[in-house]
Formats: C-alpha cells, structure tokens, sequence
C-alpha cells in the first residue's frame, strides 16, 4: 500500500515529539490494516474519513483517504478537535 501525505500533514508531524510520533505510527498501522477504521465525514469532507486515536493521553483526529484502485493511503491532517475541521477545510 502507497502511504502520501499532503505537505500540511508533513508541517504537522514535522513539529511533534518523538513520543506522539509512536502513537501516531501505531495509528496509521492500524489504518493500514484496515483502511475503513475510520468514520466517514458527509458534506463539505465528502470522502474524507477521520480515525480518532489517543496521542499520549490527549484525543487526536487523523483525517486520510483510502483509494482501493490504485491501493493509496492519502494523510492530509493531524491534530486536536479545537478548529480541526475548519482546517480541514481549507
């Protein structure tokens, strides 16, 4: 499976500790293994998905896209739930 990251995601980890950057590993494995895991966002984020996972005590969402045709993980955001989506947005 092709894992790509959007440059914002890359900013993001880029900026976390080494011990967040475990948790994120463990949840990103856990997408790869079964890229549904996640809850499908509707509207605006149609066909974005949003794995929550717990980075060192603290709640983070993960927002990717699974493409099956071309066996593609797509990361495009990392972060608290404060603002997140709007980010997202953009």
């Amino acid at each position: 499976m092709n894992i790509l990251q959007t440059p914002t995601f890359a900013r993001q980890v880029k900026k976390i500790k080494t011990n967040q950057k475990k948790d994120l590993d463990i949840a990103i494995e856990k997408i790869v293994q079964d890229p549904h895991i996640g809850s499908m966002k509707r509207g605006d984020l149609c066909g974005v998905r949003v794995h929550k996972f717990k980075m060192v005590k603290q709640l983070t969402l993960l927002a990717y896209e699974f493409h099956p045709e071309d066996d593609a993980l797509i990361l495009f955001a990392m972060g608290s739930h404060e603002n997140f989506y709007r980010g997202l947005k953009k």
